[in-house]
């Protein structure tokens, strides 16, 4: 347990998000009151307020003593700034450099992306190339600012420059994105969070979600309607737990609704291998999807097994064989480094597998172990599990995609990522995800339609407005009018009102 005692509330996200990027497994407690906890503190820290300045102070409670405010330290470390509090951003940077430089005493370690906590580290290059400035200009600022590491900055300034050469073809004035919700899945990974509900539970009501879910596209429609629709992209959840009839009424209502004519990209995430098979794929080549997903995850079937994945390695290289054969040209493939009891072998064996496979695309992800994870909820469960991620494991996936012909096209990061690593994209020349640098980069306009979609609203000169539907399915279907009426509020052009 680590407690981190403000003397008043201020930047406590940043605090918190810094201490757990240095303690991933820890349970972390940012507050402005003297607490009491049920177990014990290994590490208490201060940061104080004070007019001028800042102090912070890293202490270690004497073993087996209750942590009050008057409990007997031994103080560790301690730092310092001075501050008029005029410019939030800097006062914040200073304190986050103080931090960092505490933590890494203390741990005798340092983070590969330094004090960057945000999950869209390309901004800061991206914003700064916009602005004219150079790489070498980049690179100085990310490292005075936030201590990134030199790889980590060159890889952030190659993907920005990339995401601007490939985000040229959008339409920023009129254009738009839409995003489909399917929130089924085979079953629940052991380590996913995401809004997603067993399709054998949910079989008899997967109608009743589509019944609501065209009500919302035929609003979404009717509002865009003579704005240019560039990318659209059907996630989850699986979208391959649908059955091909009703795969089939999606589409069909997707294509009446739209006009296509300045569609660049149709991604349907396939996702897991038990979920396809001959005629649904046969469902998305009749109405002309352009990409799709197949993700093992991993290569090793008893990582499969562990972490509740109930297909095999050998489905999920027939699945991609039988997408090949059916003329599907732009396939990607999703990864995870450090999942339970993986080795650095383990990855570069999965690395093989796919680059016999050849995919046009590779997603390699950090795992990032979210609170509303089963690994995270039942953690004692899983007592003695190795996670493991290393740059080792990145480098081995990086090598692997270039020896493919790939090259980095996005990126992002995660809270509680293993390693305090990233996820990168990887694609070949012409197969880059455009949806998954809108998604990043925040550039566009989306419309999210689904149980436990977030729509975007961006304009020029406007901070970033959001609304998001209701997470739990038999709610969306019943308060759908209501998920309109927010969607309304927020995309509707000539409503000054917002959610």
């Amino acid at each position: 347990m680590i407690y981190v005692q403000l003397n008043k509330e201020d930047f406590e996200y940043d605090i918190h998000s810094l201490v757990k990027a240095f303690f991933p497994s820890e349970n972390v407690s940012v507050c402005a009151k003297n607490k009491q906890f049920d177990e014990p503190v290994d590490l208490w820290m201060k940061v104080y307020y004070l007019p001028d300045r800042v102090e912070l102070k890293l202490l270690e409670p004497q073993k087996n003593k209750e942590l009050n405010a008057d409990s007997q330290t031994d103080e560790a470390l301690s730092a310092c700034f001075l501050t008029d509090y005029a410019e939030r951003t800097h006062t914040k940077n200073l304190l986050k450099q103080k931090l960092y430089q505490l933590l890494s005493d203390y741990t005798g370690r340092s983070l590969p992306w330094g004090t960057l906590t945000g999950i869209r580290p390309t901004k800061i290059p991206m914003t700064m190339l916009e602005e004219g400035q150079t790489p070498q200009q980049i690179k100085d600022y990310m490292s005075k600012t936030y201590g990134t590491s030199n790889e980590k900055i060159d890889l952030s300034i190659e993907i920005a420059q990339r995401e601007l050469e490939l985000l040229q073809r959008l339409d920023y004035k009129k254009g738009y994105s839409l995003y489909i919700g399917i929130p089924f899945c085979p079953s629940t990974c052991l380590y996913c969070s995401f809004t997603s509900y067993p399709v054998c539970a949910w079989q008899e009501r997967i109608d009743g979600y589509l019944d609501a879910l065209e009500q919302e596209i035929a609003f979404t429609a009717d509002l865009f309607a003579g704005r240019h629709l560039n990318s659209i992209y059907i996630g989850g959840g699986t979208p391959t737990t649908l059955m091909p009839r009703q795969l089939d009424r999606l589409l069909a209502r997707l294509e009446s609704s739209f006009d296509y004519s300045h569609l660049l990209e149709f991604t349907v995430e396939a996702g897991r291998p038990d979920s396809i098979d001959k005629e649904k794929l046969e469902v998305l080549r009749a109405y002309g999807i352009s990409r799709i997903s197949i993700n093992p995850q991993t290569m090793k079937q008893e990582t499969l097994d562990l972490i509740g994945r109930h297909h095999t390695v050998r489905q999920t290289i027939d699945s991609f064989d039988l997408a090949r054969r059916l003329g599907f040209d732009n396939i990607n493939m999703d990864l995870i480094m450090g999942l339970p009891q993986e080795t650095l072998d383990d990855v570069k064996n999965t690395m093989e597998k796919l680059r016999q496979l050849e995919p046009d695309s590779i997603t390699v992800h950090s795992l990032a172990v979210k609170r509303a994870a089963r690994l995270s909820m039942f953690k004692e469960d899983y007592t003695g599990l190795s996670m493991v991620n290393t740059q080792a494991h990145l480098d081995a996936a990086a090598d692997t995609c270039s020896r493919m012909g790939m090259q980095p096209y996005y990126l992002y990061r995660q809270k509680n990522m293993a390693g305090n690593f990233e996820n990168v994209g990887y694609a070949k020349t012409g197969k880059a995800g455009i949806y998954n640098i809108l998604i990043m980069e925040e550039k566009q306009t989306i419309a999210a339609l689904g149980a436990g979609s977030i729509s975007k609203r961006v304009q020029p000169g406007e901070r970033i407005r959001r609304c998001e539907n209701v997470k739990d399915v038999a709610q969306y279907i019943e308060r759908i009018g209501e998920m309109i009426e927010r969607k309304r509020k927020l995309l509707d052009e000539t409503n000054n009102v917002y959610l």
